[in-house]
């Protein structure tokens, strides 16, 4: 059987002139395509009740984290900044608690940008709230203005680490993010970095907890590069492999 891969949705209201102000609940496709490819059933998981979270956690095979909004510094003891960008504190609630379950259930996640940021969020770690105004270091272009489906700055990659597997030790990525990982939580190492020094990409130090993160956007780019389709196959395959067989 298929896995099913778990995808925590957004909320969108400002979709059509026609439905102005309606909440449509949403992945964006690339998700969708990208487990689909991988042989895996994707299932979006609209925002809702914390106390929810372990019973849907223990439907699903796999958590995909998604991109979006800013994380709330509020989480991680600080004040948001003048350039913090728009906050879902009902998203960040819902999202640790799916993390938290996925983790006591022993379930692979793969988190993408913010996915990542809110996943290090989740077991202590803090964020750059604005890198143009934060971090004194920035010389990479980290939100391009070239088209999304196209790299447009370097990674260097840890070549022990399962994003090396995929990308070798070093890749050409794409780049949508104004926030970033600051400080890194106690259970993950960073694997991949920008030139300029910011994380780009981290995993579990456990070897028997599989978390994959990455601050790119590999669902934006799975038609026009194999290997970004290759992390959704690599997850898809890990989460294969951790599923207990149906008695």
């Amino acid at each position: 059987m298929k896995p099913i891969i778990g995808i925590p949705g957004n909320i969108l209201t400002q979709q059509s002139p026609d439905f102005v102000g309606l909440p449509i609940t949403y992945t964006p496709q690339g998700f969708i395509e990208g487990i689909t490819t991988a042989f895996g059933l994707p299932s979006v998981i609209p925002l809702g009740n914390p106390n929810d979270a372990k019973e849907y956690v223990s439907r699903i095979d796999g958590l995909l984290l998604a991109g979006g909004q800013d994380v709330s510094p509020l989480l991680y003891g600080e004040e948001p900044i003048p350039a913090l960008g728009t906050t879902s504190p009902v998203r960040d609630t819902f999202e640790i608690a799916l993390i938290n379950e996925a983790i006591q259930q022993k379930k692979p996640i793969l988190a993408v940008c913010r996915g990542m940021q809110i996943l290090n969020v989740a077991f202590g770690g803090t964020l750059y709230q604005d890198l143009a105004s934060s971090y004194s270091d920035l010389t990479v272009q980290h939100v391009q203005q070239t088209m999304y489906d196209n790299g447009a700055h370097t990674v260097t990659i840890d070549p022990d680490s399962r994003l090396a597997k995929i990308y070798g030790p070093t890749y050409v990525v794409n780049s949508y993010h104004h926030q970033a990982i600051k400080e890194l939580a106690d259970p993950f190492e960073a694997v991949a970095w920008s030139k300029d020094r910011l994380i780009e990409g981290f995993e579990a130090k456990d070897p028997d907890t599989s978390i994959v993160a990455v601050q790119w956007h590999p669902e934006l780019m799975i038609k026009t590069d194999e290997k970004m389709q290759q992390l959704f196959t690599e997850f898809v395959s890990r989460v294969k492999k951790n599923k207990v067989p149906a008695l």
